[in-house]
């Protein structure tokens, strides 16, 4: 079993992705650090988890730990994926990795240095359902596809919370707007070449809490919206000359509904619909990591993608501080 150390009791990890790497088919938790040791060792107790470290170089010290998850505040994820490299760990760190695509250049020297495997964690592109979206637009499934349409909001207002914290690396476009580019990009293979944007920041947090944006892919457009102070919303559609593909809930689910993908006829008076309701993307993810540190066959998401996909989002607000195109 690929044994995993976590760098903090961070949110997610508690609530998805601990849980789902205890599933897993090749991997457990064997470790897990926090500067708070009574928080380290709640979550030790919950989930089973043997080691406990009151700091995270006493857990990338540690013998008994092949990889790292990373869910630290954005601004640390850099720094932290390179120490755990250089400790010789193989490395799942949590989206995004960076606040500016040069920085990722740095964690791409210390995977190749340390011949570990790094990989930022955008469990969307483990999921089967963004796969047959893939699938289906190469297939043709909706002819010639010319408009992609995204949307992603929640409400938070949380002085506290570090999504409304900048010097943390908060922000709506860092949190949720790697999402509708990431799987843009996944779904059609294509790489932008310019964007429009438009940005608006909280006067108190200084984090963008709304963004509106426009990338020309060439053979087709991407537009999507994000806002961390809006009602709930998750949406991505695929439109074609020939009918369109809507994915239901594409990011996280079952927060914003049921998993599935449905293809519409050009007159809307035909779909099919594909549900994918047992899949954990957050397993299949930690799985895959897992096989690519063992050296076995895997496809992961990877360090260069994530400098294509960061510099999309640093073209974005370099496009909200001026009237027109921004190359990408």
């Amino acid at each position: 079993m690929f044994r995993w150390g976590v760098l903090s009791t961070a949110r997610i990890g508690r609530e998805q992705v601990i849980p789902q790497i205890q599933d897993a088919e090749n991997g457990v938790v064997t470790a897990i650090a926090s500067r708070d040791a009574a928080r380290a060792e709640a979550v030790a107790a919950r989930f089973g988890i043997p080691n406990v470290f009151s700091s995270y170089d006493a857990l990338l010290a540690s013998p008994d730990v092949d990889g790292v998850y990373i869910p630290l505040p954005t601004s640390d994820h850099v720094d932290w994926a390179i120490r755990a490299a250089d400790a010789g760990k193989h490395v799942l760190v949590e989206k995004p990795l960076a606040l500016d695509a040069k920085d990722i250049a740095r964690v791409i020297d210390a995977r190749d240095r340390n011949n570990v495997v790094v990989s930022e964690a955008f469990m969307v592109t483990y999921h089967p359902q963004w796969h047959k979206v893939r699938d289906l637009i190469a297939e043709g499934a909706i002819g010639r596809l010319r408009h992609v349409q995204g949307a992603f909001c929640y409400h938070n207002v949380d002085p506290d919370n570090m999504r409304n914290k900048r010097e943390l690396g908060g922000g709506g476009l860092p949190d949720i707007g790697v999402y509708p580019t990431v799987t843009a990009r996944f779904a059609t293979g294509l790489e932008p070449q310019r964007v429009q944007a438009v940005v608006e920041r909280d006067p108190t947090f200084g984090t963008d809490i709304y963004a509106s944006a426009k990338a020309d892919f060439g053979d087709f457009e991407l537009s999507f919206y994000v806002s961390t102070q809006m009602a709930l919303r998750q949406s991505m559609v695929f439109h074609g000359d020939k009918g369109f593909i809507e994915v239901n809930a594409p990011f996280n689910t079952p927060d914003y509904g049921d998993t599935r993908v449905t293809v519409f006829s050009a007159d809307h008076n035909s779909a099919s619909i594909h549900r994918f309701p047992r899949a954990r993307q957050y397993r299949l993810q930690a799985e895959a990591i897992a096989r690519a540190a063992r050296g076995e066959a895997a496809t992961i998401f990877t360090l260069e993608d994530s400098v294509k996909n960061q510099k999309l989002i640093d073209a974005i607000y370099r496009a909200a501080d001026k009237d027109g195109w921004e190359t990408v």
